[in-house]
């Protein structure tokens, strides 16, 4: 007995040391959040005033790291490599559930899987508002459906590039619609608003904050909302489902941390996230955006996610290969 009970406490002096390595502090040193994409989008947009807010939770600093390329690409995959300790995190869009489909598509080793991740938190989501150039003959949706269906493969639509927000919600429009419109991919969301400006495509599908400046101006009209409710910056405009079109996308930024975090750090970072979301400070400067928080915690985030992907890569094998010159 008495050599059992040695054999015992020698155990629990060899397991104490590592159960308490696994609950060390977190955080203690400054967080990364790494958005995959340039200064000015909507994600980064996001990220400015979550990141003060974020800090003010954590109690350690929070820097933002822009590294774009290749429509996130680089980014995100940087993220999904790194050491799993909680203070490299990933604020994204969309993309993170359509770059593994397209590189599926084309037969492209995978940049990075949505496996690597673990969801934190959802901030925002909005829907794309279709929109036309304010010279256009069309007042209602239904008004150019039917020149679309009259005039096949000749109305143009502007997107930010193939398969962004703006390319999938008017090719799930179309779809529905029964039309067929012809892309002009651009290099993003304000390329995209300035070949309508300028004339070179009739309409588009942006993001809020990209179109109410342009409506205020007068240089665009805005026809419909992708979705499920009206929205309260734009109540006299329709959603598609209202109007009779299964449409329903989302331009949404989520927080993510790469797979293999530890449990207790997680959690933390899940009530930071929360109480960011929640500081009046970042509300304010979401609402003066016109993108206003749309928070889910981890769990429900995770099966939004998943169902939000699964939409996607069926929309993504239906429109097929776009190839850019």
């Amino acid at each position: 007995m008495r050599a059992r009970a040695l054999a015992l406490l020698l155990l629990l002096a060899l397991v104490l040391p590592l159960g308490a390595a696994a609950q060390e502090p977190f955080p203690t040193r400054p967080v990364t959040l790494v958005i995959p994409f340039p200064p000015g989008g909507a994600a980064d947009l996001t990220a400015r005033p979550f990141a003060p807010t974020l800090e003010r939770a954590l109690k350690q600093p929070v820097v933002i790291v822009n590294k774009a390329g290749a429509a996130g690409a680089v980014g995100t995959q940087s993220v999904a490599v790194v050491k799993p300790d909680g203070y490299t995190l990933l604020l994204t869009a969309l993309t993170i559930s359509t770059i593994p489909q397209v590189d599926a598509l084309f037969g492209r080793t995978p940049t990075f899987s949505r496996d690597q991740f673990v969801p934190i938190a959802r901030l925002n989501a909005d829907p794309t508002l279709l929109m036309v150039g304010a010279e256009r003959p069309w007042k209602t949706l239904s008004e150019l459906v039917e020149d679309a269906k009259q005039r096949p493969g000749e109305i143009i639509f502007s997107s930010a590039g193939p398969y962004s927000p703006s390319h999938m919600a008017a090719e799930m429009f179309a779809h529905a619609a029964g039309i067929r419109l012809r892309h002009l991919p651009t290099t993003g969301g304000g390329p995209a608003m300035t070949a309508v400006l300028g004339g070179h495509a009739a309409l588009s599908c942006l993001s809020t904050g990209a179109v109410t400046p342009q409506v205020k101006s007068g240089k665009v009209r805005v026809l419909a909302a992708t979705g499920a409710k009206r929205l309260a910056a734009f109540p006299e405009v329709p959603t598609l489902k209202e109007l009779g079109y299964d449409v329903e996308i989302y331009l949404w930024i989520g927080l993510f941390a790469p797979k293999g975090v530890p449990a207790h750090a997680l959690k933390i970072l899940r009530d930071a996230a929360r109480q960011a979301v929640r500081d009046p400070e970042f509300k304010a400067a979401t609402e003066k955006m016109q993108m206003p928080t749309a928070y889910q915690d981890a769990d429900e985030f995770k099966v939004w996610w998943d169902q939000d992907a699964e939409m996607l890569a069926a929309v993504i094998k239906r429109i097929g290969k776009v190839e850019v010159k």
